[in-house]
């Protein structure tokens, strides 16, 4: 084989990788921007997510569409039903009871590794996240509370430094939001800002010891605010929550 012929070869290759690698990460900035949809509301839980709706929403095809459904199927964020299609998962009573015990097992180590190993900017920039939190509980602007507080959690995640732990807690994050969304009380935004404020101490102070427990309680304390009882699905404009 001639060095031509071989290049021809490894460029013919390289191309269709290229491309698959192209669109697996279309793939997951529309899966990302559904996600971010869910942890703050816009998308409630129930919501029907029509594939023509999708595809001018993010002016892609059916089969991305398809792809994407099916990946967020996977992390529990989607229903995939026979013969009606795709919808926002609509978690149960003991889907609440798992999801907030699976968080109850992820995040207090997660913390205890912030404690341990966060710079001090890292730190500040958890002092300036929770500072926007407490401005948006004084605007009243529920859904940037909501949008917030989920994401304080997965900011420490995130500088905990391990991505597969990050993703894990994103997932719960959303699903939480979904929970909150059926079974929370009207004035409930996910988090309390205070709290958060507690937890922020506790990292700053490098208190590995309270940290963690300080976490559970937190959560539990989401948790013990849910009122149990379904509320009725309502139509959503897909174009207009994905607009921009």
């Amino acid at each position: 084989m001639n060095e031509l012929t071989r290049f021809r070869l490894e460029e013919g290759q390289a191309r269709p990788a290229a491309a698959l690698a192209e669109r697996q990460a279309s793939e997951r900035e529309i899966a990302e921007r559904i996600v971010a949809a869910v942890m703050d509301h816009r998308l409630p839980a129930g919501t029907k997510l029509g594939e023509n709706a999708l595809c001018q929403a993010f002016d892609t095809t059916r089969a991305r569409v398809r792809r994407v459904l099916l990946m967020l199927s996977e992390r529990g964020i989607v229903e995939l039903q026979s013969n009606r299609g795709a919808f926002v998962a609509s978690p149960t009573r003991e889907d609440a009871r798992n999801v907030f015990q699976a968080r109850c097992v992820v995040e207090p180590p997660i913390i205890r590794t912030a404690v341990q190993r966060l710079s001090d900017a890292q730190i500040d920039a958890l002092a300036e996240h929770v500072a926007q939190e407490e401005a948006a509980e004084r605007r009243g602007d529920r859904r940037e509370m909501i949008r917030l507080s989920g994401l304080f959690h997965v900011s420490l995640a995130t500088f905990a430094g391990n991505p597969v732990l990050k993703r894990i807690v994103e997932d719960l994050v959303a699903r939480s939001s979904l929970i909150i969304g059926l079974f929370g009380r009207s004035h409930m935004t996910t988090c309390s800002d205070h709290e958060h404020a507690a937890l922020l101490d506790a990292i700053r102070a490098r208190n590995a010891k309270e940290a963690p427990g300080m976490m559970i309680e937190h959560l539990n304390r989401i948790e013990r605010e849910l009122e149990l009882g379904n509320k009725p699905e309502k139509a959503i404009d897909l174009k207009r929550v994905f607009a921009g």
